[in-house]
């Protein structure tokens, strides 16, 4: 005789759950979510079933925690675009920041890199993170 199911521990111990759709630190995801409610409904007990008014409450939580996760995955995209449009609007300018030596460095800002979550300006030969930017002035145009 094969040993009894158990698709709850199966889930959270993750013998159920792929490695891309675990988070880090042991939180749950949301296709953990809904594993876990299909296990529920798959292995409850037939003479004794779930409340339908507890289901309808954990499919909302799980809408809302869909849609939650959907916001803060488009309030990232927002935050890194503003972050771009700020480098980029910061080409031509003059701008002070703290070198890695701890001296306030000035030059103007060359070129704007978008790789990574923080953007880089490149002031001479050095590209330096938007984050240590510290003033922006307007290049002086003489001629």
């Amino acid at each position: 005789m094969s040993s009894p199911i158990s698709p709850i521990s199966d889930i959270t111990s993750g013998a159920l759950t792929p490695t891309s759709t675990r988070k880090t630190g042991g939180e749950l995801g949301k296709d953990d979510f809904m594993k876990l409610l299909v296990a529920q409904l798959r292995y409850q007990d037939p003479s004794s079933p779930s409340d339908p008014s507890a289901f309808m409450a954990q499919t909302a939580q799980f809408t809302m925690l869909e849609k939650l996760t959907n916001l803060a995955d488009a309030q990232q995209q927002l935050v890194a675009a503003q972050l771009q449009f700020g480098a980029s609007n910061l080409v031509g300018k003059t701008v002070s920041y703290v070198g890695a030596d701890g001296t306030e460095t000035t030059g103007v800002v060359t070129a704007a890199t978008f790789t990574g979550s923080n953007p880089t300006v490149r002031v001479g030969d050095t590209d330096v993170p938007l984050s240590s930017v510290k003033e922006v002035r307007s290049s002086s145009t003489a001629g």
